[in-house]
């Protein structure tokens, strides 16, 4: 059974293989969204780049990062990702609200889109 640690929360909670990173952090009462994000995203549907994190171990414990995720974190490291796009499959350190999250860049539609048109 894969483990997520969030490293803010200094909680740690099991999930099952395949299980759905931001999910499994609000099954767990662990919040991935910072002020307004709360009310306004999109449910989990991968389109407002809301609920990012930082992978801070076990990156290859996870899926790979999904084409919507190299758009909306296209000025991001590597090691961020959108929870709701992110499938655990084994033991993996999370830190939640990475402080340039979001609210910048490629974190918003337009982001996006100006990080597809620049694209080469």
């Amino acid at each position: 059974m894969p483990t997520i640690r969030f490293e803010k929360e200094g909680q740690q909670v099991g999930c099952i293989e395949g299980a759905n990173l931001r999910k499994a952090a609000l099954d767990a009462g662990v919040n991935p969204y910072t002020g307004l994000n709360n009310l306004n995203n999109c449910g989990g549907l991968g389109q407002c780049g809301t609920c990012v994190v930082e992978v801070v171990e076990g990156a290859r414990n996870l899926s790979p990062r999904s084409d919507v995720e190299e758009v909306y974190l296209a000025d991001r490291p590597s090691s961020y990702r959108l929870s709701c796009r992110t499938t655990v499959n084994g033991d993996v350190t999370i830190r939640t609200k990475p402080d340039s999250g979001v609210g910048k860049g490629s974190n918003s539609l337009v982001g996006a889109l100006k990080a597809l048109v620049g694209r080469k």
